[in-house]
């Protein structure tokens, strides 16, 4: 295997081997002429969630197209964290630094739930692949994580998998540490779910501890906004469970 990688790395939707032939499409083609100012020869890496890190050198650019020829795997698929971000939407601005941060900190799944104290509503799902898109470039991540449509908590609830934990940041007195959670859990695949500004009910909280896989958990003593507490726990959980 190839020892050095290329600066510029890109997510791309065609299997990658040896000798293969990728094209892109017209906004990649556009970055890597007009943006990164790269011409015919050069060197890029390529991944695309299942076939590793590649090398590959472009064969072909032109006005908005552009062929790259696959070389060596720099690196194989390997697995990653099962973690999912189960989110009540936030303004546009904060949704974007919440999608980057956590496709850096290795979520696998990206799910907003609409809640009763949701005060955003509108989701730019495009906007957010992008931003996994391009967090995963820069980070040197070998996936993408999975942007779902929203879905309400009761709908949330009603699909939940038997086997995945689901921990809900909860500011009330009476949550449990996120130390104790995961000494007994390591292992487990598990998501996170962050409220809404406004917290949640009394009767969003009483449907989420009738699940038998989930725990109300503490963060600490104070009141954290929707994308710090996302950021907390997740690093927090994947220090724990090294």
């Amino acid at each position: 295997m190839q020892t050095s990688k290329p600066k510029i790395r890109l997510f791309v939707q065609a299997p990658l081997a040896e000798n293969a032939i990728v094209g892109l499409p017209a906004d990649q083609a556009h970055y890597l002429k007009h943006v990164m100012r790269r011409k015919q020869g050069d060197l890029i890496a390529l991944f695309n969630g299942e076939d590793g890190e590649w090398s590959a050198h472009i064969d072909g650019l032109g006005k908005g197209w552009a062929s790259l020829a696959i070389q060596d795997q720099l690196c194989p698929q390997t697995p990653e964290p099962d973690i999912w971000l189960c989110f009540a939407p936030i303004k546009r601005t904060r949704i974007d630094f919440l999608v980057e941060k956590a496709t850096e900190l290795g979520v696998s799944r990206l799910q907003p739930v609409m809640t009763q104290f949701t005060n955003s509503t509108r989701i730019n799902y495009h906007r957010m692949t992008a931003r996994c898109i391009e967090a995963a470039e820069q980070c040197e991540r070998l996936s993408v994580p999975a942007v779902q449509e929203a879905v309400t908590l009761r709908q949330l609830l009603d699909n939940w998998p038997d086997d995945r934990l689901l921990l809900f940041c909860d500011e009330r007195q009476g949550a449990e540490g996120l130390v104790d959670v995961a000494a007994g859990n390591r292992g487990s695949p598990v998501a996170f779910l962050i409220g809404p500004e406004g917290g949640f009910s009394d009767d969003e909280r009483t449907m989420l501890l009738s699940l038998p896989n989930s725990h109300s958990i503490s963060l600490g003593p104070r009141i954290l906004r929707a994308e710090t507490a996302a950021f907390a726990a997740l690093g927090a959980w994947q220090a724990l469970i090294r």
